[in-house]
């Protein structure tokens, strides 16, 4: 059962028009209780307005500018993305991406594959024991978390060995780019 934070009981089969104090707070009138302003620090600010008309004195929603404006900047930034994105050293960042994760997607899902059809189809090898009451099974099993890890770790070296500098270099290049086509405001 839940506490009921200073609410008063009852069975709700009247009208209340005030809403009990929470907490510590000042009670609402009942005609105001749509439009309670949040004291919650866990609240997000950012979504307010989220349900909440113009009408009543709050903020409407920020306007999102569309991706073509009058004076051309959205488009021009537009026409960054898609510089960069030809340009041979994003295409070397997703070669470099590609020459890992298909090789090490193929290799993995090979050994997960390999895993459920022998111990699907040969039973008798999954149960031949290794030491003790450890079989073949286990092992096999264990493997496939130790290999996990591993592949987890050899992504994140590779990552940060051949890719992250160049695609960090990108990030700021376009950036740079984008706030020249905009005029220096961001």
């Amino acid at each position: 059962m839940q506490p009921s934070k200073g609410r008063p009981r009852g069975g709700g089969a009247g009208q209340e028009n005030r809403v009990g104090p929470l907490d510590g707070h000042d009670p609402v009138p009942a005609e105001e209780a749509g439009q309670l302003r949040y004291d919650d620090p866990w609240y997000d600010a950012l979504a307010s307005g989220w349900g909440e008309s113009a009408a009543d004195g709050a903020q409407g929603p920020p306007m999102v500018p569309s991706a073509r404006t009058e004076d051309g900047t959205g488009a021009a930034a537009a026409d960054v993305y898609l510089e960069v994105q030809r340009s041979a050293a994003f295409q070397e960042v997703r070669r470099r991406y590609r020459r890992f994760v298909v090789p090490a997607f193929a290799a993995f899902f090979a050994w997960y594959v390999g895993y459920v059809v022998a111990a699907t189809t040969a039973p008798e090898l999954m149960a031949r024991p290794v030491a003790g009451a450890v079989n073949v099974a286990m092992v096999a099993g264990l493997g496939q978390f130790l290999s996990t890890f591993l592949l987890t770790w050899a992504y994140a070296r590779h990552a940060r060995l051949r890719r992250d500098r160049a695609a960090l270099e990108l990030r700021w290049d376009t950036q740079e780019l984008t706030r020249g086509v905009s005029g220096g405001t961001s």
